[in-house]
């Protein structure tokens, strides 16, 4: 009788511990089949990353589902009507013209609530805090960031350009969830992603901010040519000024000869103000280093049509 008494009390300490045999792969795993099933922000959701924070408050993949979670939940989609061809880069989900001729296009909009995109924003400076080398985690919420503020990233603008500081002034090993390793080179591509979104924006903010990141770029890596043909994309693109322009790609052509980026928009800017002479002075580049056959084969062509004038 005092051998099953012992027993019973031994089992009785230890029902505790066997009701938390979950693991973290294995909530992970829950959390993954669940959210297949209702989406981010469905039912039951909730329920599991609280008891998934309970057991594993330090998780990062936890911190971050919830973030999605409440990232999700935050967002309210809208149809809008608006006298524009783009709207914050996208193309209209219904292409109309009303009974005058006007544009009359309806496109998706997204309105955010504050303060769960507040509770968004907590759990991924969490986890950024757990894992400061992560930089998917920096990134994402970067991401966040720039959609949240629609037309005018400011905020994300301001983190983007602590992040290059902290790169370049510190050196940290950074790791990203989705690439085997984060060189030099990966880091310039990452940032350059983002001028490419502010640059679709179609704003004078997000013109601002593509230049505004490409010169804080520029800072750290003197003469690059991604970062100066995105000055010369600027003053082509936003400010129409063409003889700013060319003065920043002739810079990369200088030391990169056959950056078809710079070449390509020079030509643009010959075609753009009918000045043969200087279209004269780009074509054989693109005969040269052009990427594509049909580029050359039509550099050549013109070339040859300007030789029998």
């Amino acid at each position: 009788m005092k051998r099953l008494l012992s027993f019973l009390a031994a089992l009785a300490l230890t029902l505790p511990l066997l009701s938390q045999t979950i693991s973290q792969e294995d909530y992970l795993r829950r959390y993954n089949n669940l959210v297949s099933r209702v989406g981010a922000d469905g039912v039951g959701v909730e329920t599991l990353l609280d008891k998934w924070a309970a057991d594993y408050p330090e998780d990062i993949s936890q911190l971050v589902a919830r973030f999605s979670l409440w990232f999700t939940k935050c967002q309210t989609s809208q149809v809008i009507q608006m006298d524009r061809d783009r709207y914050l880069g996208r193309d209209p989900l219904l292409p109309m013209t009303d009974s005058l001729g006007r544009k009359a296009n309806w496109f998706e909009d997204i309105t955010y609530d504050d303060e769960m995109f507040g509770e968004a924003q907590q759990a991924l400076d969490r986890a950024v805090a757990l894992a400061p080398q992560r930089l998917d985690l920096r990134l994402l919420r970067i991401s966040a960031l720039t959609s949240y503020e629609k037309d005018s990233p400011d905020m994300a603008l301001a983190q983007l350009k602590a992040l290059v500081d902290e790169n370049y002034r510190q050196h940290p090993a950074w790791t990203h969830d989705s690439l085997e390793k984060v060189d030099d080179e990966t880091f310039k591509a990452l940032i350059q992603d983002y001028c490419f979104v502010f640059f679709r924006l179609g704003t004078d903010s997000g013109a601002e901010a593509f230049k505004s990141l490409s010169e804080h770029m520029l800072t750290y890596c003197k003469d690059d040519p991604l970062f100066l043909d995105n000055i010369g994309s600027y003053w082509l693109v936003s400010k129409k000024d063409y003889k700013k322009a060319l003065k920043y790609y002739d810079k990369v052509l200088k030391k990169h000869p056959d950056d078809e980026t710079a070449i390509r928009n020079c030509l643009l800017v010959a075609r753009t103000t009918k000045n043969i002479k200087l279209e004269k002075k780009y074509l054989p580049m693109m005969v040269k280093y052009g990427t594509s056959e049909s580029d050359r084969a039509s550099a050549a062509a013109r070339l040859e049509a300007y030789g029998k004038k």
